[in-house]
């Protein structure tokens, strides 16, 4: 067995995972990454896509941003289709803010490009991970890579693991409440390599369901559709898929005008989950493992990065600074900010997602709410707002990532 000594352990390298080790980095603090996945399936999953302005900006800030610059699709506004019309939204005109599509994979990509190639702080492929210690003053995490055991001691554990990790499985259920939803749908998700359907997303309410037409690099496309959450996969074969995905995005005939090479189907249950508080002695709950949004506003991997920079800015206050206040607070400063993106994906999955028993009431009260949007004014900036997670980061402010950028490193 291998003992290892260390400031802080990150448990999980994902975004939100390695965005956390690369500033505590940046600002001396030391760090293991512990990962129970391959590098090269981290590479090649394909996740969300949508960034967020004050994503983009954590990034840029942090010295990640040069190929997201270079490769990332801006997009100033969106399209919404129902009742066989094609409105557009444009956040940009709303607001003065943009989003931006990069994938995740990418994200992750460089992420790991911006580390140290052979410092030994990174360990993929760990099997059977524990935490031990929380509630002391001596947390560790144990693992096994490569059929020997290692013991990693830390101040603090980050459980940046996601959903079915370890971290939030480690906090008693007594000192844990843990809210979830599961809705009556999936999404039917299709990487396409095929030109996108539309230079920019399009989000289509059909008395058939929802479908959505986005995009990873402007050779392939993304393409959801709602089904039944008690239908089987068998019942949908690619024929099927694709007319009504046609139906539903308001095409001529009825059929996507290009179909392509389907890469990857996926599906996608829409759920939502809170685990509060988001700490627990010395383990701090981060990302995924603290919350899971329904996809329809986009908003997991942006509110997990914001997740990880508020405890990177509470850890650095502790080691260089010895302050506590920032730490213990992580989860009140965190939380308000969760419900809500929870309340926005919670609004925006109705709007959008026609329910199997939805009556003629509800149809009407649904085209009502879609108008009001596409009418502009105050209801779309609101809107708007929302959309790209202004009012969001209003409820944590960034004012935290100026003072990083001027502590000495």
């Amino acid at each position: 067995m291998r003992t290892l000594r260390t400031q802080v352990v990150v448990i999980g390298a994902g975004p939100a995972g390695l965005y956390l080790s690369h500033e505590l980095r940046a600002h001396g603090v030391d760090s293991v990454i512990v990962e129970s996945c391959s590098r090269e399936h981290l590479e090649r999953r394909v996740r969300a896509g949508l960034l967020e302005e004050g994503t983009v900006q954590l990034l840029r800030g942090s010295g990640l941003a040069d190929r997201l610059d270079r490769q990332g699709l801006v997009h100033d506004g969106f399209q919404l289709r129902f009742e066989d019309t094609v409105q557009r939204i444009s956040t940009e005109s709303l607001i003065g803010e943009p989003t931006y599509i990069y994938g995740q994979q990418e994200v992750v990509k460089d992420l790991l490009a911006a580390r140290p190639s052979d410092d030994g702080s990174l360990y993929f492929d760990a099997l059977d991970v524990q935490i031990a210690g929380i509630t002391g003053d001596k947390p560790s995490v144990a693992f096994t890579v490569g059929g020997e055991q290692v013991v990693v001691e830390a101040d603090f554990i980050a459980g940046c693991d996601g959903y079915h990790g370890v971290s939030r499985a480690s906090i008693p259920a007594a000192s844990l409440a843990f809210h979830t939803r599961r809705y009556p749908f999936d999404w039917i998700g299709l990487l396409v390599n095929a030109a996108p359907f539309a230079s920019e997303l399009v989000y289509s309410v059909h008395p058939r369901g929802f479908a959505l037409a986005s995009m990873r690099t402007p050779e392939v496309s993304r393409l959801y559709l709602q089904a039944d959450a008690r239908d089987e996969q068998s019942n949908w074969p690619h024929e099927r898929i694709w007319d009504e995905l046609g139906q539903r995005l308001y095409v001529d005939e009825g059929r996507m005008r290009a179909r392509g090479a389907i890469l990857e189907q996926v599906r996608v249950p829409l759920r939502a989950t809170v685990a509060e508080p988001m700490q627990f002695g010395r383990l701090f709950l981060v990302g995924d493992a603290a919350h899971i949004f329904p996809p329809t506003a986009a908003k997991g991997l942006n509110v997990a990065l914001e997740d990880s920079s508020v405890l990177a800015h509470a850890l650095i206050g502790w080691f260089r600074r010895g302050e506590a206040g920032p730490l213990e607070g992580y989860s009140s400063a965190r939380l308000p900010a969760v419900w809500r993106a929870q309340d926005f994906s919670a609004w925006l999955t109705w709007l959008f997602h026609p329910a199997a028993d939805a009556t003629a009431f509800d149809h009407r009260r649904r085209t009502a709410s879609l108008t009001r949007l596409a009418e502009g004014g105050s209801s779309a900036a609101a809107f708007a707002d929302e959309y790209v997670g202004r009012s969001r980061r209003r409820l944590s402010s960034p004012s935290y990532i100026h003072e990083l950028d001027g502590m000495e490193a």
